[in-house]
């Protein structure tokens, strides 16, 4: 698995990366106009409502702490990425469809069906040093997958309007931190690190940010694997409150309508399909670039 990409390869998927990120240092004048009346309705909205909301900012905390009930089965993920790069294309559907089969079922029962099934059960450290192109087509599988959720569950709160968003935010919350889990191994990195919590919450923060607060984020994030010079990093973790209370104001116009009842069914689904689409891209560029850049150093091939 080891060396199997050349160096002009990786640096035109690093090319790409950064026209990525050069795009995303955007943000329209609707979006931020569309953050107004959702601000506006925070002070309208009944306390009990804004006391689940505030319920769930302390256990996306806890994420940061242990990870809570946030943390996903890493041998979910690493089933897809042994059916991927087995099989390719094939591999990675029938291991897609073999772990929706098994999610409602006994986390037991699904690592046993999972070992039965796969050709190799891929270890962390194997996962880490497969080609960029089964990543990349693991990540995307997985992605597909979780926004098809997403929007099913938009379309579901959607129903009651006002009365059934506030229930409607932290999921989109907890989903958003498991998709960026998912990425993450995707791409070789272990989310029960608290190291790499901090890079999933600074993902968040990412996609939700401003023009100004993608380039700070930017600058925090290429510096995050030298331990010199990450100490800033992490001592902005104590800042978590701000960057999910930021990520949950930038709903702004996407949830604007799914407010008014039967008609944010529809509003609803594309709300959070966009959402978690958004933040699975996020996860996997971020990450993609971190292990792209991991591999030129060990190449020594000057950045």
């Amino acid at each position: 698995m080891d060396g199997i990409e050349s160096r002009e390869y990786l640096e035109s998927q690093l090319e790409t990366i950064l026209k990525w990120e050069k795009e995303q240092k955007d943000i329209f004048l609707w979006e931020k106009i569309g953050r107004i009346p959702f601000m506006l309705l925070d002070r309208l909205t009944p306390k009990i409502v804004r006391d689940n909301v505030g319920e769930a900012l302390n256990e996306i905390g806890s994420f940061i702490q242990s990870g809570g009930k946030y943390l996903v089965r890493k041998k979910s993920v690493m089933f897809v990425l042994a059916g991927t790069a087995a099989r390719g294309a094939e591999g990675l559907k029938d291991s897609l469809e073999a772990e929706t089969a098994g999610s409602g079922k006994e986390e037991g029962t699904v690592n046993d069906r999972h070992e039965h099934d796969s050709e190799e059960m891929l270890t962390l450290d194997e996962a880490s040093k497969l080609p960029i192109h089964v990543m990349d087509a693991a990540a995307d599988g997985i992605t597909t997958k979780r926004v098809k959720f997403a929007a099913a569950q938009g379309a579901a709160t959607g129903i009651g309007g006002i009365f059934t968003i506030a229930a409607d935010i932290p999921l989109v919350l907890g989903q958003s931190l498991k998709v960026l889990q998912e990425m993450a191994l995707c791409y070789g990195y272990d989310p029960d690190n608290p190291r790499e919590r901090v890079f999933i919450v600074k993902c968040l923060q990412f996609s939700s940010a401003d023009i100004v607060g993608k380039k700070a984020v930017l600058e925090e994030l290429a510096v995050f694997d030298d331990v010199e010079k990450s100490d800033q990093v992490f001592s902005q973790l104590q800042g978590w409150r701000e960057v999910v209370q930021s990520y949950t104001d930038s709903f702004g116009m996407k949830k604007l309508f799914q407010l008014i009842p039967i008609a944010g069914i529809i509003f609803g689904s594309i709300s959070n399909k966009g959402t978690i689409g958004d933040v699975a891209e996020t996860g996997k560029m971020l990450y993609k670039k971190r292990r792209i850049n991991q591999r030129l150093r060990e190449t020594d091939i000057p950045l």
